[in-house]
């Protein structure tokens, strides 16, 4: 889909089809007020007549309006003006989407951009305008043998502009917008992709893909590099694999030579069983998505390089599958990390943070500004936030700010939790520095613990994702969070937030 923004009068486009906004109860925007004037009263007096309320969510399409330069007129009901917020624009975007898409035309002017959103402006509008009209076209058909239903007949939208002031910011907005798109929809189509095309090896070739493309430096360690730098703990979790491991390591270094850079870490695990401590089988297809943690670092770094962030990101993934077999990792088996520290292995299903601890470790080779780890680590993240927020932890208050304050404004929303050292007494082993597991209460926290004992050389923060990276039920599917954050959080750093 194609899109471009343009600052004129309704009335002056000529157009498919132009979406206004009526407000609860029966309040035409300011735009709708302008085509309301050209057909001399048409659109009030449908909406007094009862048709359109204005109630959020509800659509109404009208055909051959008098008086005005486009073939129909979609109304979108917007809800109480005082109430309308970041939430309900992009759903007024959305459900404007879903009618534009079926009914055949090819392109469109969309004027609920030009609506006054509380605390946000013209770039932020259209930032979220282009994403959520990029999300509600996508489609992912490519394992199937003839796609299902007609692809969208909408290929070009124009986004309104207030005045010609907001230009400027709208066309930033517009780039923003379209590189967390492209990066939302290249996480999603990795995570929606069965365990038995995207691997450890699969992975890897994508991370090239996006190096050639935009110029990078990437290396990508295998097994003999691992066990050169003492991966005992990510290669512990290959054992029972017959996919060979990888650390991939992408570099986007667009800002100043003498700027440390952010290291992105994401959790790919592109199968997990479970291991010995073997998942039950209900629902274990859903663990081909263990792996969005990974896909969410290749997302952001794409929208970084596609925008040309002058920032420096170093995306670090480890990546394996998590097998059952002769040569397993078993409970009780102790293992040696990167860090020299060792781990007694409880439970094999806690896999994700003995990956993430030797990247970690890694990472502090770059000497980073600051090191978010990503990842899909626990399923008491779910039962504590729900499938609504990412869970943040941080040993650094200013980092995690960073990243609530980049979620807020991205509508991907993380919710910071607690770090505190008597959380650690549960990690206690008798035969190793540590287990890998710290029992039921607590679990997110205790894993996040778990990787801090890695991070103390520089800030770091954690987001759990595992509520929120992929969709359940007839949306079942990858979600792509939490790209829109990272992007946004890189966005902010490189001074181009404002």
């Amino acid at each position: 889909m194609e899109f471009s923004t343009k600052c004129a009068s309704p009335v002056q486009i000529k157009s498919a089809c132009a979406v206004v906004g009526v407000f609860e109860p029966r309040k035409l925007s300011t735009a709708a007020a302008a085509l309301d004037r050209a057909a001399k009263g048409y659109l009030s007096a449908i909406v007094r007549g009862g048709d359109m309320e204005g109630k959020a969510g509800t659509t109404l399409l009208l055909h051959h309006v008098p008086n005005v330069a486009c073939d129909r007129v979609l109304l979108v009901g917007l809800g109480p003006e005082r109430e309308f917020r970041d939430r309900n624009y992009r759903e007024a975007i959305a459900a404007a989407l879903r009618v534009l898409n079926s009914t055949g035309a090819t392109e469109a002017t969309l004027h609920l951009t030009e609506l006054a959103v509380p605390r946000r402006d013209g770039r932020w509008r259209i930032t979220h305008a282009t994403a959520v009209a990029r999300e509600a076209v996508y489609r992912f058909d490519k394992m199937k043998s003839k796609p299902e239903g007609t692809p969208p007949a909408l290929r070009r939208l124009v986004l309104g502009v207030r005045d010609r002031g907001e230009l400027r910011r709208a066309a930033a907005g517009l780039e923003q917008g379209l590189a967390v798109a492209h990066g939302v929809s290249l996480a999603r189509d990795l995570g929606n992709l069965p365990g038995n095309v995207c691997t450890p090896a699969y992975l890897a070739e994508q991370a090239r893909e996006v190096a050639k493309r935009y110029r990078m430096k990437i290396t990508v360690l295998e097994r003999e590099d691992m066990e050169k730098l003492g991966m005992g703990a990510l290669l512990s979790v290959a054992a029972g694999s017959a996919q060979p491991p990888k650390l991939i390591v992408l570099e986007h270094r667009s800002g100043p030579r003498s700027q440390k850079p952010v290291a992105l870490v994401g959790k790919g695990i592109t199968f997990d069983t479970g291991g010995i401590s073997l998942k039950p089988a209900s629902e274990m297809d859903e663990m081909k998505f263990d792996m969005c943690g990974a896909a969410s670092v290749l997302g952001t770094i794409k929208a970084a390089a596609e925008m040309k962030l002058p920032v420096n990101v170093v995306g670090l993934i480890p990546t394996s599958e998590n097998m059952p077999g002769g040569r397993a990792t078993k409970p009780g088996d102790i293992v040696t990390t990167m860090s020299g520290q060792t781990v007694e292995v409880l439970n094999t299903d806690a896999e994700g943070r003995l990956i993430l601890c030797d990247a970690l470790t890694y990472a502090e080779r770059f000497e980073p500004a600051a090191v978010v780890d990503i990842a899909t680590l626990t399923g008491a993240c779910v039962i504590a936030l729900g499938h609504v927020a990412s869970g943040l932890f941080a040993n650094d208050d200013a980092l995690a700010r960073e990243l609530l304050a980049a979620g807020e404004l991205a509508c991907d929303r993380a919710w910071r939790m607690p770090l505190w050292d008597e959380y650690q007494e549960q990690l206690k082993s008798n035969f190793a520095d540590f287990a890998n597991i710290g029992g039921r209460p607590a679990g997110s926290v205790t894993a996040a613990c778990f990787l801090a004992r890695f991070s103390r050389k520089f800030k770091w923060a954690h987001l759990d994702i595992a509520g929120t990276a992929w969709k359940r039920g007839k949306e079942k599917g990858a979600s792509g969070r939490p790209v829109p954050l990272l992007t946004q959080f890189l966005v902010n750093r490189a001074g181009r937030g404002k």
